[in-house]
């Protein structure tokens, strides 16, 4: 997939540095402390997918202003934001092979910065002024705590279904790609029929990534995933590939993956054993099959516009989230 990634860079590279530098001009705390942490998981090597879907999905319907760069921010910042509040949550240790913010600054700075974060997002919204985009990020955020706080309730859980599990990745993860592509017809005062194709287009892209993501805890090493292996096992987190092998497991295999589940402890050895059986109770060709289904549907949604570099770079997008490696 690196010649694919490597088109698709080479296709961005403009609006990727316009992004980049919008990030900076836009985070604008009077402490420089904010600023400096921040900036730890915000210029860490993120995908910018979030920010660079809204800048295409304005361009595909037309959009001639000029906001929709500094619109963008708000999108990653908002992500930022969850991410930090995120890994203090979770207890977690590494996030994009660093050390997570709160092990540095504290908890309390830590949380402190992601509401700036949210703050700085709604105040970049404000300034469309648009109402329906200022709700649109309102109501994402709701939606995004709530899905983080549904996940807590089942934290450990065996008994979570496949079900669950969507709402919960359709809450924290599908609806900031919905909202990124929904934004910018708003914006571009697009009619109502090419809203909904870029929102599903964002909603299905969402859920694929997602899986996708679930899919690397048990494909990936280290090195290439950025935190350790098995850390969202360990923090109690039931993705696709363990919910549908214990669905499908004989009594002594279930057994044997629940005993490793519900140790947080559990060693390498046993993390790997783990994979064997979820691999042999369909939990990876499973996820995997799955997300492919929702990447077709994000396709088919693009179908009303006529054909165009930019599309051609959002079909790409599609293919490369389900097929990269991190």
């Amino acid at each position: 997939m690196t010649e694919l990634k490597q088109k698709i860079l080479a296709a961005v590279e403009d609006d990727l540095n316009d992004i980049e530098k919008a990030l900076n001009d836009n985070l604008t705390p009077y402490l420089d402390l904010v600023s400096e942490v921040a900036g730890h998981l915000l210029f860490s090597g993120g995908k910018r997918l979030r920010p660079l879907l809204m800048v295409l999905s304005a361009r595909l319907c037309g959009y001639t202003g000029s906001y929709d760069k500094t619109f963008s921010t708000a999108l990653e910042y908002l992500h930022t934001a969850t991410l930090l509040h995120d890994d203090l949550v979770d207890d977690a240790t590494m996030r994009r092979g660093k050390q997570v913010a709160h092990a540095n600054w504290g908890n309390s700075i830590t949380v402190l910065v992601g509401d700036y974060l949210l703050a700085r997002a709604l105040s970049i919204a404000a300034g469309t002024g648009i109402l329906r985009v200022i709700q649109i990020l309102a109501e994402l955020t709701e939606n995004m705590s709530q899905g983080e706080v549904h996940q807590l309730m089942r934290k450990g859980d065996i008994n979570l279904k496949e079900e669950e599990y969507l709402e919960v990745i359709r809450r924290k993860t599908a609806m900031l790609f919905e909202a990124a592509c929904r934004v910018s017809a708003v914006l571009a005062d697009a009619p109502r029929e090419t809203e909904n194709s870029l929102a599903e287009y964002g909603y299905n892209l969402g859920i694929a990534f997602q899986m996708a993501d679930d899919l690397f805890d048990y494909t990936l090493t280290t090195s290439d995933l950025g935190k350790k292996v098995g850390a969202d096992l360990r923090e109690g987190k039931l993705t696709l590939p363990v919910i549908h092998a214990l669905g499908n497991a004989s009594n002594g295999d279930r057994e044997a993956m629940i005993q490793i589940i519900r140790n947080q402890d559990f060693s390498d050895e046993e993390f790997r054993a783990l994979v064997v059986l979820l691999d042999k109770h369909g939990g990876l060709s499973y996820t995997s099959e799955v997300a492919a289904s929702y990447i077709d549907n994000a396709k088919t949604s693009l179908s009303i516009f006529n054909p165009s570099p930019t599309k051609d770079i959002m079909i790409d997008i599609a293919d490369y989230a389900l097929k990269r490696k991190i």
